[in-house]
């Protein structure tokens, strides 16, 4: 599949690389009208986690308000998780208002040409990820993500349904993914760590401070949140994954010899 889709009205084709990823959706007909919605932007790649109907694709409903993105639609990815959709993103970035304790910083719309950049430069694709019609996102999804977007609404009415929030997204990065110039090509960047390989340096990291005696297995959140800020802001490559990984490999091991705190 190309990595591109022309747009209708213009000749310039709009990078297809990020991902938007619905959470928890309840209702047949958001999901068909994301699709349209990320469609008309010419993005094509959807992604759904623990959707209400697990024939959601199929729905005549989801079907109705696709409107013509039938394909989208389709080809959308579904699983039960977060990593199992989004997995090979390298930033995650949640749509929602409400600042959490530990959590990712949160921006606005003004900040996605800088995002843009920051990508592009580094080679990682972009997961926008939207919470249900009703809960939004809960906090454990939002600390796996990397940042937290805000779209200023009315003071009196801020009431956004699902499909325009991924409509307003959608054309934002539109906009800013061709907000930059392309910068003249040099020495091949080291692969950028996906979302699934930092996910697994974290669980060992996790494995590994309990082996120590350093986290308290009865009150670890304070602590792994914040570690998973820690990586995000690092923007990891795969040769740097594996080199923590090789670390805490080494300490659980000596954790794990008899005699291995003894003098």
């Amino acid at each position: 599949m190309s990595d591109f889709i022309q747009g209708t009205g213009d000749t310039a084709d709009v990078p297809a690389q990020a991902l938007f990823v619905l959470v928890g959706t309840s209702r047949a007909g958001n999901v068909g009208a994301a699709a349209r919605a990320i469609k008309t932007m010419g993005f094509r790649h959807l992604g759904l986690v623990a959707p209400r109907f697990a024939d959601v694709r199929e729905q005549p409903e989801a079907l109705a308000m696709a409107s013509g993105a039938d394909d989208v639609l389709r080809q959308a990815r579904q699983g039960d998780r977060l990593d199992q959709v989004a997995g090979d993103c390298g930033l995650l970035v949640a749509l929602s208002a409400r600042v959490r304790d530990f959590g990712p910083p949160l921006q606005g719309p003004q900040w996605l040409p800088e995002l843009a950049r920051t990508a592009a430069a580094q080679g990682r694709r972009v997961g926008f990820v939207f919470g249900s019609e009703r809960y939004g996102l809960d906090n454990e999804t939002v600390w796996r993500c990397d940042a937290l977007l805000n779209l200023p609404t009315s003071a009196e009415y801020g009431s956004l349904n699902l499909a325009q929030a991924v409509q307003i997204v959608a054309w934002e990065w539109r906009k800013a993914v061709g907000a930059f110039a392309h910068a003249a090509p040099g020495p091949a960047p080291e692969a950028a760590a996906t979302h699934a390989e930092v996910e697994g340096l974290l669980d060992h990291v996790q494995q590994t401070l309990l082996a120590l005696g350093y986290l308290d297995p009865q009150a670890p959140r304070r602590l792994l949140p914040r570690l998973s800020r820690l990586a995000s802001r690092a923007a990891l490559t795969r040769q740097e994954v594996q080199i923590l990984r090789g670390i805490c490999h080494a300490a659980l091991k000596q954790a794990r010899m008899p005699g291995a705190d003894e003098d």
